[in-house]
């Protein structure tokens, strides 16, 4: 049988069952239509994350703002390191500004901050601004099953 993965919409927030053979095709929200897993980074809200840090595929998560020099420098190399993980992880973005909530639940010292989550947990968190193909061996490092 057929491994599936809970996947969060990233849209709407709405949980999917994704077979893993078909989690590179594109598969779509089965409420909103959203794509799940695109290869491109989405911006996401605290809402959206509290749902999806659960999932079973990982999550890449970019904890930003705009104000921050770093963070805006980073956004080229995290949407390249993106295409680079798909289907495999999923990055998103989430802005401290608007979301100061999840700053203080997820412990944030300083922007740019990542944090990989994978069946339900965190796996590794990272700080500073890299180049994708740093962030690539970061998250594949963290990810046995990806090495």
């Amino acid at each position: 049988m057929a491994q599936s993965f809970r996947v969060t919409c990233l849209g709407c927030g709405q949980a999917n069952r994704v077979p893993s053979e078909k989690l590179a095709s594109g598969p779509k929200c089965g409420t909103c239509g959203d794509k799940l897993v695109s290869g491109k980074v989405t911006e996401i809200d605290a809402g959206i994350l509290a749902k999806a840090e659960k999932d079973d595929l990982p999550l890449l998560v970019d904890f930003w703002a705009p104000w921050c020099g770093p963070c805006r420098q980073m956004a080229p190399q995290f949407q390249t390191a993106a295409g680079m993980l798909a289907p495999h992880v999923r990055l998103a973005k989430l802005n401290t500004q608007v979301n100061p909530q999840a700053t203080q639940r997820y412990r944030i010292q300083g922007i740019p901050s990542f944090i990989l989550f994978a069946k339900g947990r965190e796996v590794a968190r990272a700080a500073g601004a890299r180049p994708a193909s740093a962030l690539v061996e970061f998250v594949r490092s963290k990810l046995p099953a990806m090495a």
